[in-house]
């Protein structure tokens, strides 16, 4: 019955310890491959015009208001 008691408690500590080191926040300045990488604006607009956001009108005035030299 003891021994029973004493492998409950070990598999109880071990998923806490789990589950902390998963709940822990990253330190400031580390990558993490669920935070997304700078997109550019020309990036930003192809991907919102290929996923549907934005119809070809938008699209191509945004693109043309990008490569205008402000």
């Amino acid at each position: 019955m003891i021994r029973l008691l004493v492998i409950l408690l070990v598999i109880v500590i071990v998923v806490l310890v789990l589950m902390m080191i998963r709940m822990r926040p990253s330190p400031p300045g580390s990558a993490k491959k669920q935070s997304p990488q700078q997109e550019s604006p020309r990036e930003i607009l192809k991907r919102r015009y290929a996923a549907g956001e934005i119809d070809e009108d938008e699209y191509l005035r945004r693109m043309s208001g990008l490569s205008q030299d402000w």
